[in-house]
Formats: C-alpha cells, sequence, structure tokens
C-alpha cells in the first residue's frame, strides 16, 4: 500500500477531457495528483476530505497578463488572485522591460519567486515596440539568450511588429526561432489584421493571438490556426462581443486573459473567475468554461503537468458550491491549501531613477494655422480610437480647450534619456470640466504622458509625477487633487495590495470631481493613447502617429 497525503473523495470532480463533473477521488502526494478513483485498497492516505456536494474545478490559468497593468508587484497580485482560484499566470513583462530592460525583466522574476503562484514568464519580443519611440531599452535577440535559463520562461510574448515579421526581418526572426527553437511557445498580437496577414504571423511559427474585438476577427483566427484568447480587462472588455462564437465543437480552441487590469478593477469583480462567470451568463456550459479557463491555456502553452484534475497532473484545485455562480470556497496550490499565512512577502525593492526629462511649460505650446484638426476620439472600454476631424478653438494662433465639444490638448514627453522629445496631439471624450491628469503609465514606452484643459493644470500635473518618481497624478485648476506613486520603474507601487488599492480609489475619485461622469477607467484609458501597434491613430514622443496609413501625420488638416 502506498502512503499519500491526501484523499479527496465524493467530490464533483471536473473532467477536463470529456467537459463533464463526475464523482470522482482524487489521491495527492506532495505537489502530484498520483492518482484517481476509489483504490482505497491501494493508498493510504494522511489526511481524508469528504468533498461531498462541493464541486472541483482544475486551478484558474490567465494565458496572458501583464502584472504591471495591476499597478502592484507580482508577489502582491498574487495575494489577490490565488484566493479566486487563479493559481498560474503566463505573464508578459514588457511593461517594464521598455523602461528599464533586461534588469526589469530579472526584478519581475525574483520577486515573483516569493510566492506560490505559478508566474510563467514570456519573454518580451518588441522592445521597443516600434523603431519609431524612444522607450528605456532594446532587447535584441542575442539578449534574451540568457534568460531562457530562467525555469520560469516559457516562451515568446506577443509579437507585435508585424512589419518585421512580414519582412523576414534577422532579429524579430531570431527570436521567434530562438523560442520555438527551446520548444517553446510564441504569442501573437494581431491588432488589425487581416486574414493575409495573419496567416504570414502562422507561417513564422506564431500560435497565438489575444487582440480579438468581435466576431470577426476572431473567425479568421480560427480559420487561420490560431488558439485565441478572449479578453476581459480594465478597458479591453471584449468577451460580451466574442464569447457567442465558442460552441462544443470549437471550445478546444478558446482559454482567457485579463491582459491589462488594475487592481481595484481585480478587487471590485475579479480576475479569470469573472471571465468564467460572463462565459456561463453568455450561454457556455460551466464545464466548458472552467475547460477553458484551465486546461486549455496549459495546452496552447505547451505545459503538459497543468490544468487537469488526472494522473501525473499539478495538484492546483479550486473547490466551488455552486459551478455557475464559480463562488471559490477554497483554493489548493501544489497539494497545499492556501492561507493567509502563505503570504508574508514584501515587494523587493528597485531603485533605479526612470524619471528623466526637462520639460518646460512653454513646451506646451500648440501653434496652429487653421482650425480643422486631427483629433483623437478615445473609444470607451476599448483600446483602439477613433481618428476624428473636428474644428477646433484658436486663439491668437494657439490651440485653446474646447469644454463644451471635449477636446483638450495632449502631450507625450520622452522621460528615459531627456532626449527632450515630445508629441503634442488633441484628444476628445475625457469629459473634463477642469484641471488635468498625469501618468507614467504609457503603453509601451512608457513615456509621460499627461492631458487637461489649460496649460497650467497639465505642467502641474507633469511636475507631480515627475516629483514622486512616477506615477498618476490628477489636478484640478488650483492644487493637486491626488497622486499615485509608482516607485517601481513608474509602473507598479512598492506599497502592499490594500494601500495601492486605496491609491487608485483616491486618484478616481479625484477624477469625478473634475469632469463628468463616464462609464471607463480614465487612467487605462489615457494609457493606451500611446500605443501605435493599435488602430487607429495614437501620441507618441515624436508625435500624432496614424496606424492605418503607417506614418506620422500633422495635427492640422
Amino acid at each position: 500500500m502506498q502512503n499519500v497525503d491526501l484523499c479527496i473523495t465524493n467530490g464533483n470532480v471536473l473532467n477536463v477531457f470529456t467537459r463533464t463533473f463526475e464523482k470522482n477521488t482524487l489521491w495527492i502526494k506532495n505537489d502530484k495528483i498520483v492518482a484517481t478513483g476509489d483504490q482505497f485498497e491501494e493508498f493510504h492516505a494522511k489526511n481524508i476530505i469528504n468533498a461531498s456536494d462541493k464541486y472541483i474545478v482544475p486551478g484558474f490559468i490567465d494565458s496572458h497578463v501583464h502584472i504591471e497593468s495591476s499597478l502592484v508587484a507580482p508577489s502582491e497580485l498574487a495575494k489577490v488572485i490565488l484566493p479566486m482560484g487563479t493559481t498560474s499566470i503566463f505573464t508578459d513583462p514588457h511593461e517594464i522591460a521598455n523602461v528599464s530592460g533586461v534588469d526589469g525583466i530579472k526584478y519581475m522574476i525574483k520577486d515573483a519567486r516569493q510566492t506560490p503562484l505559478d508566474i510563467f514568464v514570456m519573454l518580451p519580443s518588441s522592445v521597443p515596440c516600434t523603431p519609431f519611440e524612444d522607450n528605456g531599452a532594446t532587447l535584441k535577440a542575442e539578449d534574451l539568450h540568457p534568460l531562457y535559463k530562467f525555469p520560469e520562461v516559457k516562451g515568446l510574448a506577443e509579437v507585435m511588429d508585424y512589419p518585421a515579421v512580414a519582412a523576414h526581418d534577422k532579429d524579430i526572426m531570431d527570436k521567434i526561432n530562438d523560442a520555438l527553437a527551446h520548444n517553446l511557445q510564441v504569442d501573437g498580437h494581431g491588432a488589425g489584421m487581416n486574414r493575409q496577414q495573419l496567416d504570414v504571423y502562422r507561417q513564422a511559427g506564431i500560435s497565438t493571438d489575444h487582440e480579438c474585438t468581435d466576431l470577426g476577427g476572431i473567425h479568421e483566427r480560427l480559420a487561420e490556426g490560431f488558439k485565441v484568447f478572449l479578453r476581459e480587462g480594465t478597458v479591453e472588455r471584449d468577451l460580451q462581443n466574442t464569447i457567442q462564437i465558442v460552441n462544443e465543437g470549437n471550445a478546444q480552441r478558446f482559454s482567457f486573459c485579463t491582459d491589462d487590469k488594475f487592481i481595484n478593477t481585480i478587487i471590485d469583480e475579479g480576475g479569470i473567475n469573472f471571465a468564467i462567470k460572463l462565459a456561463i451568463q453568455y450561454g457556455v456550459k460551466p464545464e466548458t468554461a472552467y475547460t477553458m479557463a484551465s486546461y486549455n491555456s496549459a495546452v496552447a502553452h505547451k505545459i503538459e503537468n497543468l490544468g487537469a484534475l488526472s494522473t501525473g497532473y499539478q495538484a492546483d484545485l479550486v473547490f466551488i458550491n455552486d459551478p455557475k455562480a464559480v463562488d471559490v470556497t477554497k483554493v489548493m496550490k501544489n497539494g497545499h491549501f492556501i492561507k493567509e499565512n502563505d503570504f508574508k512577502t514584501k515587494t523587493l525593492d528597485f531603485k533605479a531613477n526612470t524619471m528623466k526629462h526637462h520639460f518646460k511649460k512653454d513646451d506646451l505650446k500648440l501653434t496652429l494655422n487653421n482650425n480643422e484638426c486631427n483629433v483623437i476620439g478615445i473609444c470607451p472600454n476599448h483600446i483602439e480610437t477613433k481618428h476624428l476631424i473636428k474644428k477646433v478653438n484658436v486663439n491668437n494662433g494657439e490651440f485653446e480647450a474646447d469644454l463644451n465639444n471635449d477636446i483638450l490638448k495632449m502631450v507625450d514627453i520622452e522621460r528615459h534619456h531627456n532626449l527632450g522629445t515630445f508629441g503634442l496631439a488633441l484628444v476628445n471624450g475625457f469629459k473634463l470640466n477642469e484641471g488635468a491628469v498625469a501618468t507614467t503609465v504609457a503603453h509601451d514606452s512608457h513615456n509621460l504622458l499627461a492631458f487637461g484643459t489649460n496649460d497650467d493644470a497639465i505642467y502641474r500635473a507633469i511636475e507631480e509625477v515627475t516629483k514622486v518618481g512616477g506615477g498618476i497624478s490628477v489636478v484640478d485648476n488650483e492644487k493637486t487633487l491626488a497622486t499615485m506613486p509608482l516607485k517601481i520603474a513608474g509602473l507598479m507601487s512598492d506599497k502592499s495590495w490594500q494601500k495601492a488599492s486605496e491609491d487608485l480609489d483616491a486618484i478616481t475619485k479625484a477624477y469625478e470631481k473634475i469632469s463628468q461622469d463616464i462609464d471607463f477607467n480614465p487612467f487605462i484609458t489615457l494609457s493606451f493613447l500611446s500605443l501605435p501597434v493599435i488602430p487607429t491613430i495614437k501620441l507618441t514622443n515624436r508625435g500624432l502617429y496614424d496606424f492605418d496609413q503607417q506614418k506620422f501625420i500633422d495635427i492640422e488638416r
């Protein structure tokens, strides 16, 4: 008779291979499921749990997430999502890599090692994301080579430079082929791509994509053989527009991801558990939704011992009362039930100075010769923008904010090397009544981004985030209302998740004081207005960029 640590019996256990719940017994030794079924004569357990009336599913897996977007460090994020049932995540640290390069990636790996959460790393493929921005670091294929020695590294993250792939650029192809040579997976980033462009990615060996916002895009990715990560973040609310395509015949091609989700959004609604709940509400069978949230993700990432409650698999289990409610009651990670005292860790110190610029208030002046301009139109709860043509206010040859029509000035300031470069643009949709907002979370180069109703307020917000070493600040026309310091590369708080969430709530309430009612998160929406690999017009530190034309354009028409 073989001794094991634990026997869980009488539970309604999800079989991800048949997508059914079945009465079954799980035998667990150390961190593995060593057998299933009523083998009481073959095994002796130190402890027995009678899971009668409970449902047991595999630990949830986030297929693609930027931890930096939570605004807390890896060890702090784990404290929030593990009790919610997420036991593994695949993270792309390209936000901090765009600021601090290899040192930033190593920082994330080391901080993550403090937590029982499996934090698998997909190496950033596009640092910088384009050749026409000024970020903090450049990572070539040879820079990534030493990182493959880390056991946490499981592949190459979202390849977003389509022109480089199409042109068979040596560096990007070396990055892709290095990952494939290690028998690891390569993620795609197919925003705005048509079927032919998607096929170019498939030719290169890219096998997944998460940039799917409508049913047509999903269908094309399925037709090209992609595994698709359905996304539900703080702003990227894509699930309700895409989940209808999932059926019992194609469900094995889908898993869930959060991509970019603020810590307070996770606290309020959940992470992958929230995506499961939404999928079920939209008609996906619970058994299928839980399979998508676990086994399908592991398969997509070529992880063979994760995501199933079967012999030989890692003992990551989630206990729930009602499968439709996704009401998590208990979580097991690596054969150990998660308890509060498992999280007595402190965020590692990050000492690098990442705020270097000499921007002046006079730099905000925007001279115009006519009043017909290209304007960035935000799309609430999406990271794409509209390319608007608007008549704007011009006073003595300079732009003046138009609060009635919600047209404001915006600036993107290089902050990494003190180059003195900056871009100006006009933006519509934030509904400010007064004041300004500044942030150093500005995808993907993470320069200093600000917008507001007048130059005085914009400059004060810029000064505030500079003074604290990076962060998010909200000011009115007279004073600073709230600031969230982000001392880790200008991207993450060095505070506990509770304190960080309080800071985030404070800047949110401050924004509400200076704006009309909105139904989207203004800060994460702002952070994506500088990402030129997403349609349609965005602002970089070199100027206004048109995604459709793949070139810089003037503000004036």
